[in-house]
């Protein structure tokens, strides 16, 4: 099998193949947060948000500090545009891909018509 070699890409995508820790980047979105106001917001236990909130920190995609007993966190500042850029790529791909076999359909269908 083929290994394409993109870590950061890898680490973000698996990170964000998770429906909460979409969540908890959409929250961060809103305003930075406490690892005990995320826990409370998704309804789960602290030990579960911390292990969301590390996954999403070893992506890069959130950064988070440790002031007296609290954990903040806030989004990254890398942001998504290697990952905007890659997907955009693809959707180009594709979209080419299903213009030509639109174009192919036609084709098929005015051939018949002329039979």
């Amino acid at each position: 099998m083929v290994q394409y070699l993109s870590p950061p890409l890898d680490l973000s995508f698996a990170a964000l193949a998770d429906a909460t820790r979409r969540g908890i980047i959409d929250q961060l979105g809103r305003g930075d947060a406490s690892i005990t106001s995320l826990a409370d917001k998704f309804q789960m236990t602290l030990t579960g948000m911390k292990k969301h909130v590390q996954v999403l920190e070893r992506a890069g995609l959130v950064v988070t500090q440790k002031i007296g007993r609290v954990r903040t966190c806030k989004l990254g500042e890398r942001g998504l545009k290697a990952e905007a850029e890659w997907i955009e790529a693809h959707r180009k791909l594709f979209e080419a891909r299903f213009e030509a076999l639109d174009d192919i359909i036609s084709e098929i269908k005015r051939e018949g018509r002329d039979d």
